[in-house]
């Protein structure tokens, strides 16, 4: 009898924590459901993902929205069925990645104005990472919608002394923070820079370690939109720092390929004085970007380009700009 007591009292525990194991199940399947849906467009291989910005709207106007029915997505010249299509309204993860090398050290208090002021004029779903990078990159706030926090960060923001490595600080945030965002929410990246980077020839400095053939591939497989904000600081950095100009033009020609992999703008400020007009354009450029998902008509999967054109039907006024293509899977044959 006591055995049998036992053994009653063994099942009871058992069936007591397998109803246990059963109810936890049931509260994770609840939450999981509860979840946001995932963007099928991100997790989809075989679709190609496209960020197009229209560009031409009158700059007194208020921007209008487009419908999917406005676009013609074009691959070889082949016209491509429409599969997924999120208007310009729809939510970003905003970077604000800023170059606090040597060079900016005196203008650090416009720096901060400016920046507050790109914040402010941001979309209060949009939400806003912030980051410096001298020779390393610095994470003064993670994605996040509170307004005052992003200030405060700002204003943390400690005057900057070494190199530049700024190869290394776009590759620390694609790689870092952009996944962090995740769900349906797009991404972009607001970076102002001289574009100067140690790495390049007769720059003192170690430099960064990703070579930028490297980080321009990286950008061009990313969904990510990049926005590049050219500071024009040549002639202080020549005379005070004896930086070549051949480095500024190569640093120039850099910021032009990472803009056109992105189908973006190449903002120029010829001062510090500019950046409050170019945020506010890089906000208003913002607020026109489209996302379209096409899954190709050519399947062949033989590691070829794939040119890719968008176009708009009946706006003569305003004009797509994307990528220009992709390379598609190589599959070897057994």
């Amino acid at each position: 009898m006591q055995c049998r007591a036992a053994n009653v009292v063994t099942m009871q525990t058992s069936f007591t924590f397998l109803a246990k194991i059963a109810l936890v199940l049931v509260v994770l399947a609840g939450v999981i459901a509860s979840q946001d849906p995932v963007d099928t467009v991100r997790i989809d291989s075989d679709l190609v993902d496209l960020r197009v910005s229209v560009l031409g709207f009158a700059s007194n106007a208020p921007v209008p929205l487009l419908e999917q029915k406005d676009f013609v997505v074009l691959e070889d010249g082949v016209p491509q069925q429409i599969s997924f299509f999120a208007a310009a309204d729809a939510p970003f993860d905003l970077v604000l990645l800023l170059d606090l090398s040597a060079s900016s050290q005196k203008n650090l208090k416009m720096i901060r104005n400016s920046a507050k002021r790109f914040v402010d004029a941001t979309r209060d779903v949009d939400r806003i990472a912030l980051v410096t990078f001298t020779n390393q990159p610095a994470l003064y706030s993670p994605f996040t919608l509170d307004r005052s926090k992003l200030k405060k960060a700002i204003d943390d923001m400690d005057e900057a002394y070494g190199g530049t490595n700024f190869w290394d600080a776009m590759d620390y945030v694609l790689s870092h923070l952009i996944p962090q965002g995740g769900g349906p929410r797009r991404s972009a990246i607001v970076v102002m820079t001289d574009g100067i980077d140690n790495a390049l020839p007769d720059v003192l400095g170690d430099g960064s370690r990703i070579p930028f053939a490297a980080l321009l591939g990286k950008i061009r497989n990313s969904e990510t939109l990049i926005f590049p904000i050219y500071l024009d600081n040549e002639e202080e950095s020549v005379r005070r720092y004896n930086t070549p100009r051949a480095a500024y033009a190569l640093a120039r020609e850099q910021l032009g390929s990472i803009a056109h992999a992105c189908g973006t703008p190449m903002y120029r400020a010829a001062r510090l004085n500019d950046l409050n007009a170019v945020y506010a354009q890089v906000v208003r450029d913002l607020s026109t970007v489209y996302s379209i998902g096409y899954g190709p008509t050519n399947k062949t999967l033989d590691g070829k380009w794939r040119s890719v054109e968008v176009r708009l039907t009946n706006r003569s006024d305003l004009f797509a700009r994307t990528k220009r293509g992709y390379y598609a899977k190589l599959v070897e044959k057994s």
